[in-house]
Formats: C-alpha cells, sequence, structure tokens
C-alpha cells in the first residue's frame, strides 16, 4: 500500500487529540514523579563533591552521617517515583491502545465490502493488533523519555554548570557534528520501519490464507510449497528489520562517539586545572558524575528519536486506515420502516465495478409474501441484488425499494431487521451453539427458543453433541456438519423472524439426506415472508410463485415454472441440461424439446453450467 509520508508532529497531534488529552490529569501526575526522579539524579551527583572533598580528603566525621542519610533518602525517593511513575505511564499506555483498537474495529467493521475486498483479514489484524502494539510500546517510551529522562539530562547538566560551565561546553563539543548524520538515519530508519509493516501485514494475509485453506492445501499436496513462500517473505521480513535496528543502533553510537570527543576534551583541559590546584578533586568527579548520569538519558533520548520513526510508520497506516471514508452510511434524517409484509422492487437499476458492468438497467418486482426465484449463469448478478437490497452495495443508476421506501432513505440497522438471509456457506463463529444462535440477544425464552430449535430440525442433533447448546462449533463451526450448519443458521433467521427471506444457494452444499431436512426447515422458514431465492437446483424453485431468468446483468424471462418451460428459452435449457428422462414437451413454437417429470429427476451434472455457457453465449 502507498502511504503519503506524514509528519511526526502531525501523527503526535493526532494520536494526542484522539487518544491521550484526556489522560491529562493522570500525565501531570506522572510528571511530578518523573520529575522526582530527574531531581534525585541531579542530586546524587551534586552529593560526590562533598563525599569526596568532606569526607575522603578532609575525614569530617559530622559529615560523614548527613552524607550518608542523603544518599539513603535520594535513592529511596528515586525508587518511589520511578515505581509511581512506570504504574500510571502502563495504565495510561493500556487503556489508550485498548481505546484505539475499540476505535480500528469500529471503524474498519463499518466500511463496506469493496473496502475489505483491498484490505484482507490478515492486513487488517496486523493493523489493529501488531502496529498499535508497536505504537503502544514506543509511546511508554516516548513519554518516559521525554519526561524523565529530559528530567534527569537538565539537573545533571545543571549541576555540571555549577562545577564549571567551560567544562561543560566542552564536554558538548562534539554534539554538533552528529545533528545531520542523525537526522538523515533517522529518514533511513522511517522508510526501512515502514518496509518492515508492510512485509508483516503481508505476512499476516500469507498465514490468514494457508490457515483457512488448509484442507486444499493437504490435498494437493502444497505443504512444501506453501512453507518455502512463507520462508521467503519472512526472510525479506528480516532482513527490513535488521536494517531498521541497524539504524536505531547507529543513532546511540553517534552519541558515545560524541561522548568520547567531549571526555577527552574535558580530560585535557579540566586535567590540567586539578593538577595546578585550580580545581579540587570533589569537583572534578562532581561533574564527571553528572556527566556520566548524563550519557544515559542522552543515548536512550537519541534511541527514541529511532525507535519513534518506526512507530511513526505504524501511525501512518494506522492514520489511513481511520481516515478512509464510510461510504455506506445512514441518510440524515432516515424514513420509518415500511409496515407489513414488504415488496421489493427494482427499477432500471444499473451497478458497475470499476469497468465491469454488473447490472444493466435492471427492473424486477417480487410480490409481498410470495416466493420469487432468481436463477442464471455465474455472474450473472444474482447476488449482487441480495447485495443492493441490503446496502452492501449501492447502484450507480436506478432505484431499490422495499416496501415502497427506497433502500437508501431507511437508517442501515433499520434496514437490515427487514433481513433474514441464509447462504450456502453457513459460516459460524467459534462460540457455542447456543451463542450462535442468540447473537448476543437477551430476551428469549427457553420456550421460543426450543420452538426455533425444532422447527429448524437442530433438535434432531442436540443430544448427540457432547454439551447441547453449550458445545462450541470451532473455527468457523467446523466441528458441526455441513447440514448442521445450515440449521443452524436457519435458527438464527427463525429466530430473527425478519418479514424478508433471502436464500442463496442455501441446500447446493448438501448431500440428498441433509437437504430434504433443511429444505423442510427452509419451507418452515419462508412461509408468510417475502422470499427471495438463488438456486442452481431448479428442483428446488419448482413451486416458487415467480422465477426470473437472468443474464448478464438483465431479466431474460420470468413467469412460473411451468410457463418457463411452455415458452422454451434459457430456463427450459437450464431444465433440460439437469435433468434427462426422454419425456418431451412442445414449446410454442412446436418444437419437441426433452423434459423430464419431477419425480425422475436426477443428481445434478457438475459442468452443465458450462455446457449452457457454451450454447448460450457461443463459448
Amino acid at each position: 500500500m502507498t502511504v503519503k509520508p506524514k509528519s511526526s508532529r502531525e501523527l503526535m497531534g493526532w494520536l494526542w487529540r484522539g487518544y491521550l488529552r484526556q489522560y491529562m490529569p493522570l500525565l501531570g501526575l506522572a510528571a511530578v514523579f518523573m520529575l522526582i526522579e530527574g531531581g534525585t539524579v541531579g542530586a546524587l551527583s551534586y552529593m560526590m563533591q562533598p563525599m569526596f572533598d568532606l569526607v575522603f580528603v578532609a575525614g569530617d566525621r559530622n559529615a560523614l552521617f548527613w552524607v550518608a542519610m542523603a544518599f539513603f533518602v535520594i535513592f529511596t525517593l528515586r525508587g518511589l517515583s520511578s515505581v509511581c511513575q512506570k504504574v500510571i505511564l502502563s495504565k495510561i499506555s493500556q487503556t489508550s491502545a485498548a481505546h484505539l483498537r475499540k476505535d480500528m474495529l469500529a471503524r474498519l467493521i463499518r466500511q463496506d465490502p469493496a473496502f475489505h475486498q483491498v484490505h484482507p483479514p490478515g492486513f487488517l489484524i496486523q493493523r489493529v493488533q501488531s502496529d498499535v502494539m508497536a505504537i503502544n510500546q514506543v509511546w511508554q517510551a516516548v513519554v518516559t523519555g521525554a519526561g524523565r529522562d529530559m528530567a534527569q539530562l537538565v539537573a545533571v547538566i545543571g549541576v555540571a554548570v555549577s562545577v564549571d560551565w567551560i567544562w561543560t561546553v566542552i564536554m558538548l563539543i562534539g554534539l554538533p557534528m552528529v545533528l545531520v548524520p542523525i537526522a538523515a538515519i533517522q529518514r533511513y530508519v522511517r522508510k526501512k520501519a515502514s518496509q518492515a509493516r508492510d512485509l508483516g501485514a503481508s505476512l499476516a494475509v500469507r498465514l490468514d490464507e494457508i490457515f483457512h485453506g488448509m484442507v486444499p492445501i493437504k490435498l494437493n499436496n502444497l505443504e512444501d510449497y506453501q512453507t518455502d513462500r512463507f520462508a521467503d517473505q519472512t526472510s525479506t521480513f528480516v532482513r527490513a528489520e535488521i536494517r531498521a535496528s541497524l539504524g536505531t543502533a547507529s543513532i546511540t553510537g553517534m552519541i558515545d562517539m560524541m561522548a568520547g570527543i567531549g571526555v577527552m576534551a574535558v580530560v585535557l583541559y579540566g586535567g590540567g586545572e586539578i593538577i595546578s590546584g585550580e580545581k579540587t578533586v570533589g569537583q572534578f568527579m562532581t561533574f564527571f558524575t553528572a556527566i556520566g548520569l548524563a550519557f544515559d538519558p542522552m543515548r536512550r533520548l537519541a534511541a527514541i528519536s529511532g525507535i519513534w520513526q518506526s512507530a511513526a510508520a505504524a501511525l501512518e497506516r494506522i492514520k489511513e486506515l481511520m481516515d478512509a471514508p464510510i461510504l455506506l452510511t445512514s441518510p440524515a434524517k432516515p424514513v420509518a420502516l415500511p409496515t407489513g409484509l414488504p415488496r421489493i422492487q427494482l427499477d432500471a437499476v444499473t451497478l458497475h465495478y470499476g469497468e465491469a458492468t454488473v447490472l444493466r438497467e435492471l427492473s424486477l418486482v417480487a410480490e409481498a409474501g410470495k416466493t420469487t426465484a432468481l436463477v442464471g449463469a455465474s455472474g450473472a448478478g444474482k447476488s449482487t441484488i441480495f447485495n443492493l437490497l441490503t446496502r452492501l452495495i449501492d447502484p450507480q443508476e436506478g432505484a431499490v425499494t422495499v416496501g415502497g421506501v427506497a433502500v437508501c432513505d431507511l437508517a442501515l440497522s433499520d434496514l437490515r431487521k427487514l433481513f433474514s438471509v441464509v447462504t450456502q456457506e453457513a459460516l459460524l463463529f467459534d462460540e457455542t451453539l447456543r451463542e450462535n444462535i442468540l447473537l448476543g440477544r437477551t430476551d428469549v425464552s427457553d420456550a421460543r427458543l426450543q420452538e426455533v430449535l425444532e422447527a429448524a430440525h437442530v433438535a434432531d442433533f442436540l443430544p448427540k453433541l457432547p454439551d447441547g447448546l453449550d458445545t462450541l462449533v470451532g473455527p468457523r463451526g467446523s466441528a458441526l456438519s455441513g447440514g448442521q450448519r445450515q440449521r443452524v443458521v436457519i435458527a438464527r433467521a427463525l429466530l430473527r423472524d425478519s418479514p424478508i427471506l433471502l436464500l442463496d444457494e442455501a441446500t447446493s452444499a448438501l448431500d440428498v439426506k441433509s437437504e430434504k431436512v433443511v429444505q423442510q426447515a427452509l419451507d418452515k422458514l419462508s412461509g408468510g415472508r417475502t422470499t427471495l431465492v438463488i438456486a442452481h437446483r431448479l428442483s428446488t424453485i419448482r413451486n416458487a410463485d415467480k422465477i426470473v431468468v437472468m443474464e448478464r446483468g438483465q431479466v431474460a424471462d420470468q413467469g412460473t415454472h411451468d410457463d418457463l418451460l411452455a415458452r422454451g428459452g434459457i430456463y427450459a435449457d437450464l431444465y433440460r441440461l439437469q435433468f434427462q428422462d426422454g419425456k418431451t414437451l412442445v414449446d410454442p413454437q412446436g418444437v419437441a424439446a426433452q423434459a423430464p417429470s419431477l419425480a425422475q429427476e436426477t443428481t445434478i451434472q457438475p459442468s452443465w453450467w458450462r455446457r449452457l455457457g457454451r450454447k448460450v453465449f457461443g463459448s
């Protein structure tokens, strides 16, 4: 992903305004403890002079006691203040990170399907988890450095200046020489850290695809192939991380070289003053203790500048996701839901995906309380109609209405309350069976739940589960069979009790026995509802009130099962391709066509869509 570089000030400002400013009182308290801790380091270096001059050199026993007590108080204050500020900062960092993760999920989960096609799950998991964790860790380092280390640095530099300001200037003589190289290294670290973030997201995507595709990987002997691909990506990721770490380490290395130049200069200049008696040994020890204690915070502050570049790379990507517009939103003034069983209508609807036209001025009606079936080759636009009705996408042209109300005029939450959807995937959450049916609802009585379980035929297999309704169904419902998963989804839809039912190939992946049970549950579910069905098995829609035949994003024909067979055309071709028994059907032109009786229908032939495509489209 191409990310427009943003300044550190802009990124930190966004983080501060959104997630840190609310912790100002705690930050202020932490700052007090940081100042105390930093001040104790300055006091520690200051105590070198009386310890050496009064105790060790002059032998003053009275000074011995108060110098020793001063050291005890200094170290006690330092320990207590260190613990307090670290606990406070930990609370701030962990709470703000949790807040950021929650806001990211709330934002991402409201994005439309097109957004999630561009941003795969592994990529988003990397952003929500790893990138936020990187910011969280650096946040602690930055605040600690900006607070405790700056306070410590100011305190010890003040002590050094109080001893001899000329020595202090000499000590820092090498600082200007490293500023330009450090700035260049920071840019290098930012670049490499950005690459590492992208590579980390690619690794997460690869793992997500591998674990979700475990069965085809095994069946196609792809274990070594996928392992090698992952190893190659990991090697590239490791190289980027090492280069970023090299840049960060180089910054602290330059601080050490600067310190070496300064110490050499001070020893050469100050040593002569001590030999001549202009300065005492205690003054020299105080100065060098202060300077020695200044190097650690200087190195940490320098390292933080490099670490911050890594965090900035992660923060850029997080901010980009958070700034991505949510295209499908509720209207400012939504209208009320239609009452009664709603009639569904699409009027001259046109929809494009990029340059590809999916629907071309499509018009159709699904009457209230009746069953309308959609049939046609893959890519004809059947599933797109479902997405339009539920506003997972919006058309470029035309109108989509439910109960006489345009779907774009309804609040999204209200609109989606109108629909119950059962698809062939029947994906479940890795929760208990009960939770997968209730989906967080707490207003369902035991009697109502039992009624739903029986109507959906979930009660048929429930006694076979080890913990009944409290049995974990596994990732994506993997602990249940396909038929069992479908029945759970149907129970969910029954409990939802919505006026519109959308069925998308709900039985296509089931064996004959499971299909019969699931079909019985679907018949109960569709009763008294406006139902739209997508089906490839034409036997399942024979009794539909209306069948709409789609071709290349348009309505090619519509009518009842018998009407469509009598007219011939695409539907009759589909029917013939699925069922062969020798019974003759005569179309309106008097041409004999072979069509079966329902009692003699056979199983679906796997390649019938392909043969139909060749016949209809000539390829």
